[in-house]
């Protein structure tokens, strides 16, 4: 049956990772969503392999990481190993922090697993409607809102949404960026890059020695699903189309190989490095790969998208149930755009690391000399030194009150991770009571974080107005947080520390006076 003409709130172009999740965290926020994506089903192919520890801490607020946990490969795959052929034993490993084994600063556990085993989970995780098959060829701004005209492939026909808000997550390649003319910046496209998936008996080669990863000098081989499947990925060559395809990953599995080879699916794609020049044009915002295209060494672009929508997705709910000015929404781009340039110096920088390990030995073995059987990283055991970034992101925006401490520089690169409990940090994991972490209070409102809840009462029962709890924080982390006994931390929706009294709040209207500033609204 054909598409028909459509009203709702929030347009999401795309349906990936991105929009998927968007979706899911709006719908939590009650407001009407349209997904249009312009593939007729999800994408078949394993795409991004890893959700780290801050999406799965996402991922818990919406109750969804048991069941992507389950689907996932076991810690012990949270590894990369270097080869010279898969056959051979490691000369260098590493671990994927955050993957491979628990870590104290977060209650969450990240895992190794297939796009296409992801996105199933995310698509059930949410009612709002979502139309495959519609492509966008059209978005423009109108009084109160935004117009889209989209092609129904599945009739051939036109149909028109119009909307209050445009979420893009149409990908690298995104449509909605071309139609607003918004530039990019960076290394653009970094080369061409094939993806074979294939079916062959590896287990006794891997079995003893799991990993998510295993780089060899000739291509990088991908263990797909706990239960089989490889991918290969390597340089796309000059004549693709005739490629031999299960002779090529026969080859760079290295003349040990007798094993046969089954080639299911062949992709070819662009590597891209770049961030757009802007994140928003009045109603329309740009997410994920559609707003920074993060190299893939690292795993750190679908992650650095998910952490958009969840930037993004409580400030649109805010402007649209009336507790926020629409102002709030300028404070994403201040906020996501300085950890997309990040985010991307440090990719392009895995990128390098990656390929002065492979070349190093790529060149000794080509001299014919004695390679060591130990090669020493050019990295520490944080994977790529990225768990800093992952978990130590600062947000300075209007969405923040400082407390007049000048907050300190985050390290260079993101190589390290240092709770604290500044205002613009992610708020640190602190447990509550079992299984109950301060991240775990988050999600669809503000939480005030205090060890002495009643003195706050009468504030937070004069801010009704926002979406708002509180919690009791132990006394033992107090000292932690940098608070005295009437101390408190005021939470954002995404777990972002919006504002801290270190004692007993200034006046009576302390909490509100906050909430209005940081959301925007106009006093009442």
């Amino acid at each position: 049956m054909p598409l028909a003409n459509a009203e709702t709130e929030v347009l999401i172009v795309g349906g990936g990772p991105v929009g998927l999740t968007a979706r899911a965290l709006l719908e939590r926020w009650g407001v009407r969503v349209l997904l249009v994506e312009k593939h007729r089903q999800l994408s078949p192919f394993p795409r991004s392999r890893l959700v780290n520890v801050r999406s799965m801490e996402i991922f818990r607020q919406l109750g969804l990481a048991e069941r992507i946990t389950a689907s996932a490969f076991a810690p012990e795959y949270g590894r990369i190993r270097f080869r010279d052929t898969l056959y051979d034993r490691d000369f260098a490993t590493a671990a994927m922090v955050g993957v491979n084994a628990p870590v104290p600063e977060s209650p969450a556990l990240g895992v190794v697993t297939s796009q296409d085993r992801l996105e199933p989970t995310l698509l059930a995780a949410a009612e709002a409607q979502m139309r495959f098959g519609a492509e966008l060829i059209d978005l423009a701004e109108e009084a109160g809102g935004v117009v889209a005209r989209l092609v129904d492939h599945h009739h051939g026909d036109e149909i028109q949404v119009r909307a209050r808000y445009a979420l893009a997550a149409d990908g690298a390649n995104s449509t909605v960026r071309q139609l607003l003319g918004i530039d990019t910046t960076g290394p653009g496209a970094l080369g061409g890059v094939t993806t074979v998936v294939f079916d062959a008996d590896l287990h006794r080669w891997c079995a003893r020695q799991p990993a998510g990863v295993y780089f060899t000098a000739h291509g990088s081989f991908l263990p797909l699903y706990p239960e089989g499947g490889w991918a290969w990925f390597a340089p796309t060559p000059q004549d693709p189309a005739r490629a031999d395809w299960p002779g090529l990953v026969s080859r760079a599995l290295g003349p040990a190989a007798e094993v046969r080879v089954e080639v299911l699916r062949v992709q070819h794609w662009v590597m891209n490095a770049f961030a757009a020049e802007r994140f928003r044009h009045g109603r329309i915002l740009l997410a994920g790969d559609a707003a920074h295209a993060i190299p893939i060494i690292g795993g750190m672009g679908m992650n650095a998208g998910i952490a958009d929508a969840h930037n993004l997705c409580w400030k649109l709910a805010g402007v649209l149930r009336g507790w926020a000015g629409a102002s709030l929404l300028e404070t994403y781009e201040t906020e996501r755009q300085p950890v997309a340039h990040q985010t991307l110096r440090q990719a392009v920088a895995n990128t390098q690391l990656l390929l002065q390990v492979q070349n190093r030995r790529l060149n000794q073995l080509q001299r014919r000399e004695a390679a060591p059987d130990r090669v020493e990283l050019p990295w520490s055991e944080r994977y790529f030194a990225q768990l800093g970034l992952v978990l130590g992101v600062a947000y300075h925006s209007d969405a923040v009150l400082a407390d007049g401490d000048t907050p300190p520089e985050p390290p260079a690169g993101g190589t390290d991770y240092v709770p604290t409990a500044e205002p613009g940090h992610r708020m640190p994991h602190l447990w509550l009571r079992p299984n109950n972490s301060t991240l775990d209070t988050c999600g669809e409102r503000f939480t005030l974080l205090t060890p002495d809840p009643a003195r706050w009462e009468r504030q937070a029962l004069a801010s009704t107005r926002w979406p708002l709890g509180i919690e009791a924080l132990p006394r033992e982390h107090i000292d932690f947080c940098g608070l005295r006994l009437h101390g408190a931390l005021l939470i954002r929706p995404d777990g972002h520390i919006g504002a801290r009294w270190r004692d007993h709040p200034p006046s009576d209207a302390s909490l509100r006076r906050a909430l209005t500033t940081i959301t925007d609204a106009t006093p009442s």
